[in-house]
């Protein structure tokens, strides 16, 4: 199978060019939104190839993957035809009451989390959820430095939906992720391989979102082997198992709970094997990968 798909979100499509299918990447001389190509920062297997937008309508192409509403119609004008066609929603509505863009469109609405299809309001589209794949970075877990870590993209814009705010709770904590060179602690936004690797070598990591879908770096660390603290909202309490680490709405809570993992390295390993197991059990790469192949085999049949 041909598939049409914009790099968007770089770990979702790292997992979704894993598949066993051909992959168009749109490629524009600047590499802006909607011509970024292949990835830099991720490791892409070859079936994932960029294809400039003038070259798209002398490709076969059999379904596209859209994932921002005026990607449709980018796609039909650079086709020069209507292809089949699925919609990925990676966010949480600005609240319950939003209806989805894509809605009245007529084709299928593929939500990443139970939640995302729960709060948003999607009409009479037909939907359904396929739920976060991760390739497995393997057990890396060291813990040596006993400090916290999080991922946060862009955290001064996004101050408290992000929990950027609660950050000072689990101090020490090292942030990662673009944008995070303007704080205190922060990492900056490194090169996939090598933030996974810096992540485990700190004893816990913290997931401070207060409103997001789910954070596929929170599914990372725990397939690392990192014991969890984090904001017990949206998806969170599904992925994360009690004995992966500590959930909850109270921050004291949170703050104690990242204290006592920074100070007991023993307790903090057992836990984050716990993640790690859980982690690989619901967010395999292979479940991922068998879920979108049926469904893209039921829209382009």
């Amino acid at each position: 199978m041909r598939i049409l798909a914009w790099h968007v979100h770089g770990s979702w499509m790292t997992a979704f060019v894993h598949g066993p299918h051909d992959y168009l990447v749109p490629v524009t001389p600047d590499r802006g939104p909607y011509g970024r190509g292949r990835a830099r920062t991720y490791d892409w297997p070859a079936g994932a190839r960029e294809v400039a937008p003038e070259r798209l309508r002398d490709e076969h192409v059999d379904v596209v993957v859209l994932q921002r509403p005026d990607e449709l119609e980018l796609a039909r004008r650079w086709l020069g035809r209507d292809v089949p066609w699925v919609y990925v929603e990676h966010n949480t509505p600005p609240d319950v009451k939003t209806r989805h863009p894509m809605a009245g469109e007529g084709g299928p609405l593929v939500h990443v989390t139970h939640f995302n299809r729960l709060f948003w309001d999607n009409g009479d589209a037909a939907t359904t959820v396929i739920e976060h794949g991760i390739p497995d970075p393997g057990m890396r877990y060291t813990g040596e430095l006993p400090r916290a870590a999080a991922v946060i993209n862009e955290p001064i814009r996004r101050t408290r939906v992000a929990g950027t705010d609660l950050l000072p709770l689990f101090a020490p904590v090292d942030v990662f992720g673009i944008g995070t060179e303007t704080l205190e602690n922060g990492q900056g936004d490194l090169p996939h391989d090598r933030m996974l690797t810096e992540l485990a070598r700190r004893r816990v990591y913290v997931h401070p979102y207060r409103w997001t879908s789910l954070g596929l770096s929170l599914l990372e660390a725990m397939a690392l082997g990192m014991p969890v603290v984090a904001v017990a909202s949206t998806e969170a309490g599904e992925a994360v198992p009690p004995e992966a680490g500590v959930l909850s709405t109270d921050p004291d809570r949170l703050a104690e709970a990242a204290r006592q993992f920074a100070a007991d390295p023993v307790l903090a390993r057992h836990a984050g094997e716990a993640a790690r197991a859980a982690a690989l059990d619901r967010y395999g790469l292979d479940r991922f990968l068998a879920d979108w192949d049926r469904l893209l085999k039921e829209v382009v049949r």
